[in-house]
């Protein structure tokens, strides 16, 4: 996503908020790193016209049911509370498969609880990216290995082609370049991208 946005002429300065320092991060005129506590943002951020979230953990990663809510929840609402604070009118957002604020799921109940309370803040244009299991190098962004996405890319590899779209593993960078290209195009209204809609044809 950020390589994207830097390398896009549509967006002048970027502004990258970021819970701890990230490893190998590009130097670039239009770059400016701000490290924050997500657990309590800022109530205000630099003028901006569009935010993109990609935040997002697992509860083994956090530890508890609770502490995912922190991150998966209120660190996206209030992150997103924040831009439209500073001004924001567009919003893109990394969700879930299976994001639903009525399942008995809590994984998928949280993210569509935070589907929801994103709509009520005012944005002209939401982009809601729903992936399937998320293919990427998570050691660059200096996060743990996730072994369940490991052990399902290595099983999933040699019958890939079979796998529907919706469900199929999909790179981070599809997702990245599907938000970007949905937002860029402004319309109006609440848009959700399913995990088959950025598979790339």
């Amino acid at each position: 996503m950020l390589q994207r946005l830097l390398d896009d002429a549509r967006w002048q300065h970027v502004d990258l908020l970021a819970r701890r320092a990230l490893p190998g991060l590009p130097a670039h005129a239009k770059l400016q790193p701000h490290l924050i506590d997500f657990a309590q943002p800022p109530s205000t951020l630099p003028a901006t016209d569009d935010v993109f979230i990609a935040l997002g953990t697992t509860i083994k990663v956090a530890g508890s049911q609770q502490a995912f809510r922190h991150v998966d929840f209120d660190a996206v609402v209030n992150t997103a509370r924040a831009g439209r604070a500073a001004g924001a009118t567009r919003l893109a957002v990394v969700s879930a498969l299976g994001a639903d604020a009525s399942s008995s799921v809590f994984y998928n109940r949280v993210k569509g609880e935070a589907e929801a309370a994103l709509a009520d803040l005012g944005y002209e244009c939401l982009v809601i990216a729903r992936p399937s299991l998320l293919a990427g190098d998570r050691a660059s962004l200096g996060q743990p290995e996730r072994a369940g996405e490991v052990w399902a890319l290595r099983l999933l590899g040699p019958v890939m082609g079979l796998v529907p779209k919706g469900v199929r593993p999909i790179r981070a960078d599809d997702v990245a370049r599907s938000m970007i290209a949905a937002l860029a195009q402004g319309t109006p209204g609440r848009r959700v991208l399913s995990s088959a809609q950025m598979q790339p044809r």
